[in-house]
């Protein structure tokens, strides 16, 4: 069990970059069709799914569910534009800046 709160938003921060990760080399993998990227897709999702429970522990389900979605939810969209050429309109940047003002909002109020 986290020994503190902010062990456990730490742990929920990491998770949340491994969500990016494996988001991230699952869609690099071209439909689990490259083997390495598989084997990091899978091992991303269950070390970010393992510190998640671990965050869970001491931060209420819904808070830490819902910034381990946002943190992967905007790290996936960054990475989509920077590596895979997906479409940076001002209304996607728009939706993803009200993801993280939601993240930050549940961080401030937890």
């Amino acid at each position: 069990m986290p020994a503190t709160l902010s062990t456990a938003w730490i742990l929920l921060l990491i998770a949340g970059l491994l969500e990016v990760v494996w988001a991230t080399s699952m869609k690099a993998s071209a439909g689990f069709a490259k083997a390495p990227l598989t084997v990091l897709t899978m091992a991303a999702a269950f070390a970010s799914f393992a510190l998640l429970g671990l965050a869970m522990k001491s931060l209420p389900v819904g808070t830490a569910y819902a910034v381990w979605v946002g943190i992967g939810a905007v790290g996936a969209a960054v990475l989509g534009i920077l590596l895979f050429n997906e479409p940076a309109t001002p209304i996607r940047i728009g939706c993803v800046a009200l993801i993280v003002a939601g993240v930050l909002g549940l961080r401030l109020t937890a």
